[in-house]
């Protein structure tokens, strides 16, 4: 009985100094350090954990936003509208040209054709000339010009010709400007295109359309402009 009591007193040490009840079995069950953790330690934990990520998600979507912009390829510039190009500044008083006299037949092409060339030429506005309206043209600053009729100049046959939407033209450089002359029209047209003018033939196609629809071909067509 003595042994009893003692082991008895023993377990009651044990209860004492831990401050847990001890089981009437002698067995006790683990504790669960979640449990054991205190309430005000863990909301404190979540702050922070919370806090970190709050701090971290904006510079994460900064990092990303400067690495797009430096991978994206930069916005190639826009094409010139057709109201920019047609903004060029330019002279509207009378060109001067010259208006030799023409023979009848000369005369009714070149009404015809001049009632129907366009008012602008690319991004070259019509401007009145100074003679002979009915057989001269002019557009833009300098001015290129478009004359009806005259003589035909002679070039060596070896030269170049060009044809530009179905019209045959002869092309001789100037020092100030690009001389074109149809060669297969029966009345004799002239195009003078300003030096400052890059690439003369392109100058031609409305007035190469408009000869079509009312000068008649004519003449001796040169081998390079027969189709």
């Amino acid at each position: 009985m003595t042994t009893s009591s003692a082991a008895l007193d023993d377990d009651g040490a044990r209860d004492a100094a831990d401050g847990t009840p001890e089981p009437a079995d002698g067995n006790r069950e683990p504790i669960d350090p979640a449990a054991a953790t205190p309430a005000g330690r863990d909301r404190t934990m979540r702050g922070a954990a919370l806090l970190a990520t709050l701090i971290a998600l904006p510079i994460t979507l900064l990092v990303a936003l400067l690495a797009f912009s430096k991978l994206t390829p930069d916005t190639p510039a826009a094409a010139p509208t057709a109201s920019a190009t047609a903004a060029r500044a330019q002279s509207t008083a009378p060109v001067e040209m010259a208006a030799p006299a023409l023979a009848a037949r000369p005369a009714t092409v070149c009404r015809a054709l001049l009632s129907q060339l366009p008012a602008s030429i690319r991004d070259l506005a019509q401007r009145p000339v100074t003679a002979g309206p009915e057989q001269n043209a002019a557009y833009g600053d300098p001015a290129l010009t478009v004359a009806c009729g005259g003589t035909e100049p002679a070039f060596p046959s070896t030269d170049e010709v060009w044809t530009v939407n179905r019209v045959c033209w002869h092309l001789a450089e100037q020092p100030d400007a690009a001389v074109l002359t149809t060669v297969d029209r029966e009345t004799m047209i002239t195009v003078r295109v300003p030096s400052s003018y890059e690439q003369p033939l392109q100058w031609l196609p409305a007035i190469s359309s408009t000869i079509v629809a009312s000068v008649p071909s004519g003449g001796a067509i040169p081998s390079g402009c027969q189709r």
